[in-house]
């Protein structure tokens, strides 16, 4: 057995979730993909999962709490569990964004102090 999963995304997808293809454990990761005047059809918070939210190109918003936020290619966003949430393309270009989510306050260690030499 290996110590590592690999996969490949294509671009064109519309979303990728990679918790299945990569046998995550600790995180969920999805690459998502939307055309330009698009948006999440629906507001959402989550239970115990904080989301980071890194815009890869293009611009738009989220809604976060009735607040809207503007997004650009290079920004990272932290959102809280509890956040009412909701991103949307710009309606004169579309997004594409790397979403992580991991328990609130579940993280024991970072790379400085995690990491084994």
């Amino acid at each position: 057995m290996s110590n590592y999963t690999k996969t490949t995304v294509l671009s064109e997808a519309s979303r990728t979730e990679l918790h299945d293809v990569l046998n995550l454990t600790g995180a969920e990761v999805s690459i998502n993909n939307m055309p330009a005047g698009t948006a999440v059809p629906f507001v959402h918070y989550h239970k115990h999962n904080e989301e980071i939210y890194g815009i890869i190109s293009g611009k738009g918003t989220i809604t976060l709490d009735g607040e809207t936020i503007e997004l650009n290619a290079g920004d990272w966003l932290r959102v809280a569990p509890e956040a009412k949430r909701q991103i949307a393309a710009a309606a004169d270009s579309p997004i594409s964004f790397i979403c992580i989510q991991a328990k609130a306050g579940s993280l024991e260690g970072f790379s400085m102090t995690d990491g084994v030499v």
